[in-house]
C-alpha cells in the first residue's frame, strides 16, 4: 500500500512529461501500479470533480493549510492561453499570513511561480499553473456560498491526516482570535475566544466536523437569523486551538 503523497508524486512526474519507466526507476514503484493509478486520472478537459487530481500536491500538510485558505479567501481564474491563476486574498494587516500563504503555495507546487499583487487594503498572493482546477475541484462559477462545496475523497484523506493544518487555513482566512469580557459580581473578566465566519453552510460544516474530530467543542452564534459564526470559547478548547493554530500575525 502506498500513501497519498507517494501516489501524488508519481502522478506529478508523469504530468511533467516523464516516461513510465523513468518514474518507476526513480520511485521504486512498479509500472503496473503506476499504470493503474494513471488509468484512474481523467484527461485534461475533464479535470473538475475527478476522483484523483492529474498532478497532486507535493506536500500534503501544506495543501491542507492552503485548502483552508482557498475555501475562505481564494479563487481561480482561467488564463486566455491555458492554465489558471490561483489567487488568495490576504489583508495587509497580516504580513505573516502573506508569507505563510506564499510558502504553502510553493510547497504544494514547487515549480509554479508565486507573486504578490497589491490591492486596496490587501494583497492577492497569486500563482499561475496548469493544475489549480484539479487541485481545487470546488472551483466553479458564482460565489462559494451559492453552490455546493464538497471535498473529493482524496482531499478528505489529506484533511483526515492533517486536520489542524486545514483548520489553521480556515481560521487564518475567515477566522480570528479575540478577547471577550464580561462582568460578574461587579468584577470584569476577560477570556479569549476563536471565531470562524463564513456564509457557506457547507464550508462551516467542514470546519465544525473537523473541530469535532480533533476534540474541540464549538457553538454557533447567529447574526440575526443567519448562523454565520462558529465560536470556540471553552477554556480547554481555546488552549488546544492556541497550541495548534494561534492568532494571525
Amino acid at each position: 500500500m502506498y500513501d497519498m503523497d507517494t501516489r501524488m508524486r508519481a502522478l506529478d512526474l508523469l504530468a511533467d512529461g516523464r516516461s513510465m519507466n523513468s518514474v518507476s526507476q526513480e520511485t521504486g514503484i512498479s509500472r503496473s501500479t503506476i499504470r493503474a493509478w494513471r488509468s484512474r486520472v481523467q484527461p485534461l478537459p475533464h479535470l473538475l470533480n475527478q476522483a484523483t487530481p492529474c498532478a497532486g500536491p507535493a506536500d500534503s500538510a501544506s495543501y491542507a493549510y492552503l485548502l483552508g485558505l482557498y475555501l475562505g479567501d481564494g479563487c481561480i481564474s482561467p488564463h486566455p492561453r491555458g492554465g489558471q491563476y490561483l489567487r488568495i486574498a490576504c489583508a495587509d494587516a497580516w504580513p505573516g499570513l502573506i508569507d505563510q500563504c506564499r510558502t504553502a503555495i510553493t510547497a504544494v507546487r514547487p515549480k509554479d511561480k508565486v507573486s504578490v499583487l497589491q490591492r486596496q487594503g490587501c494583497v492577492a498572493v497569486t500563482s499561475y499553473g496548469r493544475h489549480w482546477t484539479c487541485l481545487f475541484p470546488q472551483h466553479g462559477p458564482g460565489k462559494k456560498h451559492e453552490r455546493r462545496i464538497v471535498l473529493e475523497g482524496w482531499q478528505q484523506e489529506i484533511v483526515d491526516v492533517h486536520p489542524w493544518e486545514f483548520l489553521r487555513g480556515l481560521i487564518h482566512s475567515d477566522g480570528c482570535r479575540v478577547t471577550n469580557w464580561t462582568v460578574r459580581n461587579g468584577k470584569r473578566y476577560e477570556y479569549p475566544r476563536y471565531f470562524f465566519t463564513n456564509k457557506s453552510d457547507d464550508i462551516r460544516k467542514l470546519c465544525t466536523d473537523t473541530l469535532t474530530k480533533v476534540g474541540v467543542r464549538w457553538t454557533v452564534l447567529a447574526r440575526g437569523s443567519d448562523p454565520f459564526n462558529v465560536s470556540v470559547a471553552r477554556k480547554d478548547c481555546v488552549a488546544l486551538m492556541d497550541a495548534h493554530i494561534g492568532p494571525k500575525y
